[in-house]
């Protein structure tokens, strides 16, 4: 029997969204909040900016949720709608009640989110998880995809030990008193044990069980048809895969613009966010 990502208590829950609440309203003042009905569960938007244009759809990683777009909204939203998801299976607002059990599930997922809140056409910001999902989506939808950022993004290689042992070993981290845990940042190249509000609530997440399949690594036919233009952001020292040869693939397949962002690793969006502004809203203006 396939299972859905969900606390493992209302309890639990309810922890959680008290601290995730009192983060958002620190960090995302004046967001306006939306529950969408969906097949596959009620996902939560949170969005701001001009109602006019394209919209900007963030996706986050995975384990992650709105919260961590938070040095992100206020500048991107200066001048396009900004739409932050919360994916079902996902710790945060949303609630999932249908299992997601491959890329062809997660598309039809985002498709129906979108369709619900009148959004014909976006431009897709993702990190990791998220950078896979809107990926798949622009493949499959490529008139509904203005454009994507595509930070570090999932979809390019088996799941390695080395990864599988940075995310314990920064999920250990999470856990341990502020100085220890900034000191550790260092030590294993993850900027995100410095964002006290996301760490805020790794105590609170660990009542979370996560049940999202694993991303399959992406076919040379499958890159082949993205016609989506893109800018993909990859960190020098990634470890979630060789990102110099990840690179490498993807001028040869697409057309998309590619770097390696010097001194950064999987922690991309939260080691330069003021880089990751920039190149995004240059790229945005680009295409819009």
């Amino acid at each position: 029997m396939k299972t859905v990502g969900a606390f493992t208590s209302e309890n639990a829950r309810t922890k959680f969204l008290a601290a995730y609440g009192h983060a958002l309203d620190r960090r995302w003042p004046g967001r306006a909040t939306t529950d969408v009905p969906t097949a596959y569960g009620t996902t939560r938007v949170y969005t701001c900016g001009p109602d006019d244009g394209t919209p900007v759809v963030l996706l986050p990683g995975a384990g992650g949720n709105a919260l961590m777009w938070h040095r992100y909204v206020a500048e991107l939203g200066r001048h396009r709608r900004v739409i932050a998801v919360d994916p079902v299976g996902d710790p945060g607002g949303s609630v999932q009640d249908r299992p997601i059990e491959g890329a062809e599930d997660i598309t039809r997922w985002l498709g129906e989110l979108l369709t619900r809140l009148d959004v014909p056409r976006a431009h897709f910001v993702g990190c990791s998880y998220g950078g896979w999902t809107a990926l798949q989506y622009a493949i499959r939808n490529p008139a509904a995809a203005a454009s994507l950022t595509l930070l570090d993004p999932a979809g390019f290689g088996k799941i390695t030990g080395r990864f599988i042992a940075w995310v314990i070993v920064g999920g250990l981290a999470g856990l341990s008193p502020r100085p220890m845990r900034h000191r550790a940042a260092g030590w294993v190249r993850n900027a995100t044990l410095r964002d006290d509000d996301v760490m805020g609530l790794a105590a609170v997440t660990m009542g979370f069980r996560r049940r999202l399949p694993v991303p399959p690594p992406l076919t040379d036919e499958e890159l082949r048809q993205l016609t989506t233009p893109a800018l993909v952001l990859l960190g020098e020292h990634s470890q979630l895969y060789d990102a110099a040869a990840v690179a490498q693939r993807i001028r040869t397949l697409t057309r998309a613009e590619v770097d390696l962002v010097s001194g950064a690793g999987h922690d991309l969006p939260m080691s330069c966010p003021d880089q990751i502004l920039d190149r995004t809203g240059a790229f945005l203006d680009r295409t819009s």
